[in-house]
Parts: structure tokens; sequence; C-alpha cells
């Protein structure tokens, strides 16, 4: 099964994240930071990344940015609270795969790492 990495300096979300995608077989691995994403992204190579945008240390920009210096076809997905359509049109400007708005719907979240995880990658 495919490898999810969370990337969320909410603990909350990355065990309530972590709880839906395990319960659907994915293996998940967390980073409560960008520093530790960029790490975590080294050492695991995820299938897929659930990235959010705004975190104390980076920026969820700036961690896909060191992604795709790593790997050009990165596989991410941002996520925030902040949905204005700025924010939309930057998150496709970046490269991410989708924009996901918080809260996340277990339903949404299943379905677009779903998609996304069968999907070849580009």
């Amino acid at each position: 099964m495919a490898t999810i990495m969370i990337v969320d300096d909410s603990g909350y979300t990355r065990r309530t994240h972590r709880r839906i995608l395990e319960s659907a077989g994915y293996e998940v691995v967390e980073a409560s930071s960008g520093m530790a994403a960029i790490e975590g992204y080294f050492i695991h190579h995820p299938d897929l990344v659930l990235l959010d945008l705004t975190m104390e240390d980076m920026g969820g920009l700036d961690v896909l940015e060191k992604f795709r210096e790593l790997r050009a076809d990165a596989r991410v997905v941002d996520i925030s609270a902040d949905v204005q359509r700025s924010t939309g049109k930057m998150v496709a400007d970046s490269g991410a795969l989708r924009f996901l708005g918080k809260p996340v719907t277990p339903e949404d979240l299943l379905a677009t790492v779903r998609e996304l995880v069968e999907e070849p990658a580009s």
C-alpha cells in the first residue's frame, strides 16, 4: 500500500488524518514542521504528501520547492484553512496536485488520496 506523509504543525490534524488514512490501509509518516518534512521526505520517499501551507518554521510552498529539488516529480496536496481564491491560484502555480480547504472531511481526504495514489505519476 502507498505511503502518505502528513505535514502539519497541528498534532490534532496529524492524528485525525493518520487515523483516516491508516483505517483505509495506507502507511503513514508524519512531520510537524517544514524542516522535519524535508528530512522525512528524503528518508521515506512517500508516494503522496499532504502539506499544510502555514507552519511556524517554513511555509508549505517553500517546503514544496525543497521537495521538488529532491525529486522533480514530488506529489503534493496542499491543505490550508485559507481558502481564498488567491491562495488556490498560488497553490496551482506551485505545482501541487490539489488544494483542500480545512477542515477536510474524511470522505474528501480519502477520495483525493485514492485518486492521486492510483493515478500514474506524470
